[in-house]
């Protein structure tokens, strides 16, 4: 069947109120096979929403952040790939991700888990084990919050917190214990606002009595680091009579973020 570049489809459902109760982006451009995975996503009880191109897949999941559970992206795609598509979503969401491609060699798979997705699906595939590995994304994305991800994306950071580690891209920080503290926070919600005494009580302890400028200073040596490793002044920025905040760099885009790393097609 022709692959039309200025195909794509956009629907969406109500979250249902059986089953999964689970939202899922499907982001596949033959259109046979998007309409298949959405009807059978759909009959095990889940939200579907879908595309048919890259980037109006990046669009609506950036829209439904709040709302997905998971992503299930083609790597073949008209106009940007899923492999542009999954490092843009990287650097703003953990949520679970799987690739699915007609290429099984073993660099194509290893490129897919490095940029971080949850699972690689060669085609064609037996529709009872992709549904199975969904059900299984979807429950991992149901662990309560207070179990958080082993590893964060921000754009070019990479936040490691089972090692206690930060790098940008591929370079690792030498941070102290506050500011790798602050950097964590901060990262782990961005856009959120935290006040000084939010940080120096979830950093320093509520036990400890800690004059609020403390954070200013740490904020400062942890901005020159990052600023110095390439991430530029606006990572961490301030809001003026009420905290700090942890903004993605905006430069990271889809097309962007393969230039310093080509990605084999």
């Amino acid at each position: 069947m022709p692959r039309n570049p200025e195909v794509a489809q956009v629907e969406q459902e109500r979250r249902p109120p059986t089953g999964e109760s689970a939202t899922i982006l499907v982001v596949e451009d033959d259109p046979t096979l998007l309409s298949t995975l959405a009807y059978n996503l759909r009959r095990e009880g889940y939200a579907v929403i879908t595309a048919g191109d890259g980037e109006t897949g990046l669009k609506l999941a950036r829209k439904d952040l709040d709302s997905l559970d998971l992503v299930l992206l083609d790597v073949m795609l008209p106009g940007i790939s899923g492999f542009q598509v999954l490092r843009a979503l990287r650097a703003e969401t953990d949520v679970p991700i799987m690739m699915l491609s007609a290429r099984g060699e073993e660099q194509d798979r290893i490129d897919g888990l490095e940029f971080g997705a949850d699972d690689y699906v060669v085609k064609p595939f037996a529709l009872r084990e992709l549904l199975a590995r969904i059900r299984a994304g979807v429950r991992r994305r149901a662990i309560p919050a207070a179990q958080p991800p082993s590893v964060l994306f921000r754009g070019p950071l990479t936040i490691e917190l089972d090692n206690h580690t930060a790098a940008v891209s591929g370079v690792e920080l030498q941070l102290r214990p506050k500011e790798y503290g602050l950097l964590t926070t901060l990262a782990m919600e961005p856009g959120k606002v935290f006040s000084r005494q939010d940080l120096l009580d979830t950093i320093w302890g509520e036990e400890v009595i800690v004059d609020e400028r403390t954070v200013d200073v740490h904020i400062s040596w942890l901005r020159g680091k990052l600023a110095d490793a390439g991430m530029g002044t606006g990572v961490i920025r301030t809001i003026y009579g009420m905290g700090y905040r942890f903004v993605v760099p905006e430069s990271t885009t889809a097309e962007e973020s393969l230039s310093a790393h080509p990605v084999r097609r």
